[in-house]
């Protein structure tokens, strides 16, 4: 055992220490605000409904408490524990050549990995959504799904994935091009997704409702905004879960309501809710947050450009045979464990664009448009009304209901 091995062992420790410490206040918290409905919410949210939404978060945090261990139990198995080794060693042994070798053992790692999460997966939907009565899915859909996905995570994934292993084995400063390959990639799948890759999954429909897409395009005029089209996605065929959000970029842009949320809100609230999301738009947030992952990637291929060809970084990781794959499928691995202090970094910064939004939105529509429909969807989506603060600090990538809501309430006046 190197000292390396004894600095990731801390660093897996320490992590899976604070997330069970941040969920065990989450619960604690929930539970004890479960009682009575906040006050802000209480003309608008039945004490049944508030019940509703604290039971399912303690259903959710209770499968994260059971999951974490086992995700912790896998890392190991897979690093300390030889499989990786292993997996190594079994594609060596049919002399394809270390680009291959090294793309095999990447692949069969990952795809075993999400074999062994699948279990959970299963009973979260199947079981807690069902509970709840927002499960709309099949097995026989849950398992097409997995397996389109599986076919276009290969078809995708190892061209890109081969590329950048020959770049490792064939460059000097390769994780510099490293970088750039797989910027240009995260470009070329953001305006892919929308008309090719999205479609294979779910059915969009161009709105229908000539009202309400006349009020919707005179908004994005308004907003100087300009999409292909305003589509409706049959989401309810998988969960009563509703959503709204804009996909693509340049002349792929559209613009995507979630069937459900189009049945449970009024006209004047989802022209406010599209209003939010044009607010991330005129603000450039997507651009700002994919700065911020540039950067943060570039960092990382920089310092796995050295950790790359540091013998204690394998050894230390329960891997004996060093190549440019393992380093980076070891990289992918264990960064997560040495990385959770920037999630509060980033969350901040992610809520305080959505209160921007929210201003927007507000300077387009009116702010009581935007709270009612976003207390329609804490509801029906049971999202919690009292987080932990401390949690949701981590965690929440939008601001706490009370808090978002009373921000809205003060443009009211």
């Amino acid at each position: 055992m190197n000292a390396f091995t004894v600095l990731f062992l801390l660093a897996v420790a320490v992590s899976f220490g604070v997330e069970w410490w941040l969920s065990r206040r989450q619960a604690a918290h929930v539970l004890a605000h479960r009682a009575a409905v906040p006050p802000a919410f209480r003309d608008s949210i039945d004490l049944e409904a508030h019940q509703k939404a604290a039971d399912y978060t303690l259903d959710k945090n209770r499968l994260a408490d059971i999951d974490r261990p086992i995700e912790v139990l896998i890392l190991l198995l897979f690093t300390l524990g030889g499989g990786i080794e292993a997996i190594q060693g079994f594609w060596a042994s049919f002399g394809l050549g270390p680009l291959a070798t090294g793309i095999g053992a990447i692949l069969t790692t990952l795809i075993l990995m999400q074999l062994l999460g699948l279990p959970l997966g299963l009973y979260k939907t199947f079981v807690i959504e069902e509970r709840y009565g927002f499960n709309r899915n099949t097995p026989k859909q849950f398992a097409k799904d997995l397996g389109l996905q599986l076919l276009l995570s290969l078809a995708i994934g190892t061209p890109i994935l081969a590329l950048i292993l020959w770049v490792m084995d064939s460059v000097g400063a390769w994780w510099l091009l490293a970088w750039a390959i797989l910027m240009g990639f995260s470009l070329l799948m953001s305006w892919a997704f929308p008309t090719f890759i999205a479609p294979l999954f779910n059915k969009f429909t161009p709105l229908q409702d000539a009202a309400l897409k006349q009020r919707i395009e005179t908004l994005l005029a308004r907003c100087g905004f300009q999409s292909q089209g305003i589509f409706v996605m049959d989401g309810s065929r998988r969960s009563g879960h509703g959503n709204a959000y804009f996909t693509g970029m340049g002349n792929s842009k559209r613009i995507v309501f979630f069937d459900t949320l189009v049945d449970s809100l009024e006209h004047d609230e989802l022209e406010a809710v599209l209003a939010h999301e044009l607010g991330h738009f005129k603000h450039r947030h997507v651009f700002k947050m994919l700065g911020v992952s540039a950067t943060v990637s570039l960092i990382g291929f920089a310092l796995l450009g050295w950790l790359s060809g540091q013998e204690w970084f394998y050894a230390g990781l329960g891997v004996h045979t060093s190549s440019n794959a393992m380093a980076l499928l070891l990289f992918m691995l264990v960064s997560p464990a040495f990385t959770l202090f920037l999630q509060p970094a980033m969350a901040y910064f992610q809520r305080r664009y959505e209160f921007e939004a929210d201003d927007f939105a507000a300077g387009q529509t009116r702010p009581a448009h935007l709270i009612s429909a976003l207390v329609k969807l804490y509801r029906e989506n049971a999202s919690t009304l009292t987080p932990d603060p401390l949690y949701s600090a981590f965690h929440y990538s939008h601001p706490p209901a009370a808090i978002r809501i009373a921000h809205l309430a003060a443009k009211t006046g």
